[in-house]
């Protein structure tokens, strides 16, 4: 007993110990470091201050606030806004507008990259690949301002694409199609493609650059095809990085691109074009209605939030990657 005693009370003072040298030496170690905790803390502070601290605007959602008084004098509503968006008799168009680009986007726009990214490479030749892949993204660096001004003038009755196709006798007369809401979407969702495509096949093809080159090496010599290597070792070997770039696209569903909707609409195609960031903009900025539109915009974030845990735990029971 006395032995056992001795033993337990001889085990605390060195577990003590231990402790205080790991905290020691996690000082130390910190102190070495100092110059990128001091980058990393710039960061921090950063994000707290833009990103964290303006979430106390939320309660205006639960407030009936205008521009006059402040947050903390609004007079306490409830779930008002909530209810009346409900009751919103734009709620179906704006829904319907919003799903139907941001889906179409997702199911069209995701896989497209990667697919460019696996013929990309595959060229062999040095610069013409550096060249495709140069004027692929090229069109990334521009902003939708100047964009939405080129795309006016081409979809314009005496624009580039009606010209071309009077001269293939495809249509018999010119169409504004800005215009016809019949193509807005069309319209939003092809130049989004065109836009992005080469700029988003970049990070695919770093993750195909991280593949063993001996694999390839390993299935020539089975006899394997360049498309039997696309698809059971390139695709494979880059399934995380699709995993997580899948999971972000899936949570930003609700996401339409504003700036690029914001200069591609008119009064002529609004009903296909009133997507929820267009609403919230006009209702909150334009009509000054604050509190309906955070609440508003309040919905979205906890159904991108739903939608992000659903598309993270599907993607790690399916190929065991997940973002946390």
């Amino acid at each position: 007993m006395e032995t056992g005693m001795k033993t337990g009370s001889e085990s605390r003072p060195q577990e003590k110990t231990t402790a205080a040298g790991r905290m020691r030496r996690w000082f130390r170690r910190l102190y070495t470091q100092r110059h990128l905790q001091v980058m990393a803390l710039l960061g921090v502070v950063w994000m707290l201050i833009f990103n964290y601290i303006p979430m106390y605007g939320i309660v205006i959602a639960f407030k009936e606030f205008n521009i006059v008084d402040s947050i903390g004098a609004a007079p306490w509503v409830g779930l008002e806004h909530f209810r009346a968006f409900m009751e919103d008799e734009n709620l179906r168009d704006v829904i319907r507008n919003t799903l139907g680009i941001s889906l179409i986007k997702l199911f069209i726009g995701f896989p497209l990259p990667i697919l460019f990214a696996l013929f990309l490479n595959e060229i062999r030749s040095v610069r013409f690949k550096k060249s495709v892949q140069t004027i692929s993204y090229l069109p990334h660096f521009l902003s939708w301002v100047i964009l939405g001004g080129i795309l006016s003038t081409w979809l314009a009755d005496v624009g580039v694409i009606n010209q071309i196709l009077l001269a293939l006798h495809l249509i018999d007369q010119p169409i504004s199609y800005l215009a016809e809401p019949q193509y807005f979407w069309a319209i939003v969702i092809i130049s989004d493609i065109w836009k992005e495509l080469g700029w988003s096949a970049i990070i695919y093809l770093a993750a195909m650059a991280s593949v063993s080159p001996e694999m390839y090496e390993a299935a020539t010599i089975d006899g394997a095809g360049r498309f039997q290597k696309m698809w059971y070792i390139t695709l494979p070997g880059i399934q995380s990085t699709i995993a997580i770039l899948f999971i972000l696209a899936v949570s930003g569903v609700l996401n339409s691109n504003f700036d690029q909707i914001l200069v591609l609409r008119n009064s002529l195609n609004e009903s296909a074009s009133n997507v929820i960031d267009i609403y919230v903009y006009q209702t909150g900025l334009l009509s000054g209605r604050f509190s309906y539109s955070t609440a508003i915009g309040l919905i979205k974030s906890v159904i991108a939030l739903i939608l992000l845990l659903i598309a993270n735990q599907v993607t790690k029971r399916l190929n065991n990657t997940s973002l946390f």
